[in-house]
């Protein structure tokens, strides 16, 4: 009789498992919080914008004034904002990575991450 066990997982699995897009993402969601829970808002549905908000970092910058390669989006009108995000939704817009982002938005989300850039001045 054979018992059905999981072996540990060998280095190069586990080398597999936190590296590219995931890695990123973790890195990204560990920052978020970071960030956020330093400008933590009385508001709890502001907070959450900023935590949505807080992966957007990683390439528009601080306070979405990016320096360099990406798109300074902090201050810019929330309406063009969200346009913006709702054309990387749909497949309107091409970018090398936002389409993926986008996706994982509802409208109303993406509608408070929007505000949120907007009010960074």
């Amino acid at each position: 009789m054979t018992r059905n066990t999981l072996a540990p997982p060998t280095p190069s699995l586990v080398k597999k498992r936190a590296s590219g897009p995931r890695l990123w993402a973790i890195c990204c969601l560990g920052l978020g919080w970071v960030v956020t829970a330093q400008a933590q808002s009385k508001d709890p549905a502001a907070f959450q914008a900023q935590v949505w908000a807080a992966s957007c970092m990683a390439c528009h910058g601080p306070d979405g004034r990016a320096e360099g390669t990406g798109l300074a989006i902090g201050g810019r009108p929330a309406k063009d904002l969200l346009g913006k995000l709702l054309g990387y939704k749909s497949g309107q817009l091409k970018g090398t990575i936002m389409h993926q982002h986008a996706k994982g938005y509802s409208d109303e989300e993406l509608s408070r991450i929007a505000d949120h850039f907007s009010a960074l001045k």
